[in-house]
């Protein structure tokens, strides 16, 4: 046969999910039940309330039915000396609801009497996770974070024997950062270490959540000492004498040693420098990166900058008509330190003539047709050329493949 404290509880779980719910608690985050070995079927409600600002405190409101008789609703808190709900809080005569305000931790129960004779047992929990964040330690290589993430532990009382029973718990904790950064395992490891360290200045936090919801958060701003070697090429491709831009891209780094590749002197210390590749071929450059005072070191190596071999084409043909296409007589080099152009008649008079290096040789243009660079134009017909080069892989082009005849039209 149930007891009457049976048929109260087993009544107020019905009730509990409907409009007529007798003891509610404004505020409160979560709702847990009792679970007393003595009387199973008893369920006492425990309110759970978070206690992020740590000056939370609780609320219980009891209420009867609409249609029930106005009642005297008397509040106690339970003593653990007397073992027994002992201690008044408040008194609320004729009223069909009551509410028991600014409660601390701790177990209340309502007697109402006067109308309806019954009463109810409702616990209160003050929750609030602990978390704590902090570095543990730094190198140039990683950086190990520190935590530290508990529950509050809750008891309530079995009202038979005063007996504690524990409230089940359970501890989640996520370790993040702003900006993102990485951070192995984050949900795993409390202690979490990465050798991914952030190349910039983040704030880490943990946070910690539990059984019911509740949060705690702890941060810390880590500022970062890590460095990583990056940087562009432009051109990475051409004919020599090739100038090669180097657009320095690495965070932290306060001191800089480019290798070029091409010597074992030729370095620089310069953030942006750039480098002039004389000799065919490929070369490897390699960035090292420092940063003060911590001595953190990075480096990166580019492969490859190609400077293009010598090449030396000379046409047969060329029709300076002005009409845009083919118009002189221009040979197709590259790489070439030297050149030497001479063009004769088939008298043997020599009608045109270039030597040039560096930036003379850049700008050459090539025959224009005309005599010796005046308004006198040459006759269409063929016309004889000795060509010399060197390149800059030292090649000579000085033998009978640069000595030919060329067809002048218009």
């Amino acid at each position: 046969m149930l007891s009457v404290r049976q048929i109260v509880s087993i009544l107020f779980l019905f009730l509990t999910g409907t409009a007529l719910a007798q003891l509610t608690a404004p505020g409160s985050n979560a709702v847990r039940y009792t679970n007393y070995p003595e009387e199973p079927d008893v369920k006492d409600p425990v309110f759970i309330f978070c206690n992020a600002s740590g000056t939370q405190q609780g609320t219980i409101t009891a209420t009867l039915p609409a249609d029930a008789p106005a009642s005297k609703f008397e509040w106690f808190k339970w003593n653990d000396n007397t073992k027994s709900f002992s201690e008044p809080v408040k008194t609320d005569n004729l009223v069909l609801s009551s509410t028991a305000n600014n409660l601390e931790e701790g177990g209340y129960q309502v007697r109402i009497s006067g109308g309806i004779d019954t009463n109810f047992i409702g616990w209160v929990f003050i929750n609030k996770p602990h978390s704590s964040a902090s570095l543990m330690n730094r190198t140039c290589d990683y950086v190990a974070l520190s935590g530290e993430a508990a529950v509050d532990p809750f008891s309530y009382r079995n009202p038979a024997n005063g007996a504690e029973i524990m409230l089940p718990n359970e501890v989640r904790f996520l370790w993040s950062s702003v900006p993102s950064s990485v951070i192995p395992y984050p949900d795993l490891y409390i202690e979490p270490q990465t050798f991914s360290p952030p190349l910039e200045n983040v704030t880490y936090m943990l946070q910690v959540t539990d059984s019911f919801g509740c949060v705690s958060q702890s941060s810390f701003y880590y500022e970062s000492i890590h460095v990583k070697a990056d940087f562009s090429v432009y051109p990475q491709k051409g004919e020599a004498p090739l100038e090669v831009t180097f657009a320095d891209k690495s965070i932290g780094a306060t001191h800089y040693k480019w290798e070029f590749g091409d010597g074992k002197d030729s370095i620089s210390t310069l953030k942006d420098p750039t480098h002039t590749y004389y000799r065919p071929g490929e070369y490897s450059v390699k960035l090292t990166i420092v940063n003060d005072p911590h001595g953190c070191i990075d480096s990166m190596r580019f492969d490859k900058i190609e400077v293009e071999r010598s090449l030396l084409d000379i046409p047969n043909v060329f029709t300076p008509n002005g009409d845009g296409i083919n118009d002189r007589f221009m040979v197709q080099k590259q790489s070439l330190r030297y050149l030497s152009v001479k063009i004769y008649s088939r008298t043997g008079m020599m009608v045109y003539s270039f030597t040039g290096q560096g930036e003379a040789l850049r700008a050459w243009e090539g025959w224009d047709g005309r005599i010796n660079n005046t308004s006198a134009l040459a006759t269409p017909g063929v016309y004889f050329y000795v060509i010399r080069a060197l390149g800059w892989d030292d090649v000579d082009y000085d033998s009978e493949e640069q000595r030919g005849f060329v067809h002048l039209y218009r």
